[in-house]
């Protein structure tokens, strides 16, 4: 089969590998969708691929069928038919903390990322321990499984970690695939949302998506008008997913007194001036992807709201264009990409 590999340079490679087949404890699955992720940029800007050793087919965000299962599996993990949705890490799953699902927070060391320390989803076929496997209800598209896994499951996570409830008013800086996300699952939990980005197609997305209000970050009244949509007091919530740095020193300055400011966005650097925050009683926080168990109750709460994550995805590709692609999504100008290798 042919799979991914980003390369770096701006560049990813078509390269051939032998189909999969599982192991003992491991399943075989056939990807349906593997979603795009933000990181993925990251390595494909990167002057090098920084990952060493043999070529690693990426992707980290799939969904598909599975196709085969090998010894010692249960069925209820896997079984070959079974619509799935990867949790993207394996850990060595004795440590509290894949015990607890956060097998990305493995304290044994044990823990590999897919699509980087181990072959990932651009591909038509993907080996993975059946433990890191999830059911995907049929109300679910493959694409939103997708998007799910990763994406979708980020703003999840970082939305639980800050304590959001239908009382709070939320400014999310950036509204690309994971900023948008948590836009429209704060909007369905009845939270008001203040969505922000540079882009006006990403602004009326936010708009589609439930934003309260939608602020174009680079207009220099913004930050008046989130203090005049506040009564003056800042935001008690603050949600960073750009990973730009103007972007969360802004996040820090509107933050109102007893704020709760969580980053996700990577690429940016956060400091200040502990003496010029620290009467306003700021919650600082960052927050990694989800647990197993927040991936689940993500999909079940987009179910029970009937949330349009398809409305996510801009961009559909064949694995034959995934240069273009890559080329495409570097541009950041639309919402979220994803490979359709069937």
């Amino acid at each position: 089969m042919q799979g991914v590999v980003i390369t770096g340079e701006r560049t990813v490679s078509l390269q051939t590998f032998a189909d999969p087949a599982p192991g003992h404890g491991e399943a075989v699955i056939a990807i349906c969708a593997a979603g795009v992720c933000g990181t993925d940029l990251h390595r494909f800007r990167a002057a090098a691929d920084p990952v060493a050793g043999p070529p690693v087919i990426a992707g980290h965000e799939p969904a598909g069928i599975v196709v085969a299962v090998g010894r010692g599996v249960p069925p209820q993990l896997a079984r070959e038919g079974m619509r799935v949705m990867v949790h993207h890490y394996e850990g060595c799953t004795a440590c509290a903390d894949c015990r607890a699902g956060w097998t990305q927070m493995c304290s044994s060391g044990a823990m590999k990322l897919h699509g980087r320390d181990a072959h990932g989803a651009f591909a038509p076929f993907m080996k993975v321990p059946a433990y890191t496997l999830l059911p995907l209800d049929e109300r679910l598209s493959f694409a939103a499984g997708a998007a799910i896994g990763c994406g979708t499951g980020t703003a999840w996570g970082a939305l639980d970690r800050m304590g959001l409830n239908g009382r709070h008013t939320i400014v999310i800086f950036g509204q690309g695939p994971v900023g948008l996300s948590a836009t429209m699952l704060a909007a369905a939990q009845g939270a008001r949302v203040i969505a922000l980005d540079v882009q006006p197609a990403r602004l009326e997305a936010a708009r589609a998506a439930g934003a309260w209000h939608a602020l174009n970050a680079g207009d220099p009244g913004a930050m008046a008008q989130i203090r005049d949509l506040t009564a003056g007091q800042g935001a008690p919530m603050v949600l960073e997913t750009s990973g730009s740095q103007p972007a969360a020193d802004a996040a820090l300055e509107i933050a109102g007194t007893w704020a709760t400011v969580c980053f996700v966005g990577v690429g940016a650097r956060v400091d200040f001036d502990v003496y010029a925050r620290l009467r306003k009683q700021l919650t600082v926080l960052t927050s990694w992807t989800m647990s197993s168990i927040g991936q689940k109750d993500c999909a079940d709460f987009v179910i029970e709201h009937g949330l349009d994550l398809d409305a996510l995805f801009t961009d559909r590709w064949p694995l034959a264009s995934a240069q273009q692609a890559f080329e495409r999504f570097d541009r950041q100008t639309g919402g979220k990409a994803v490979f359709l290798p069937g």
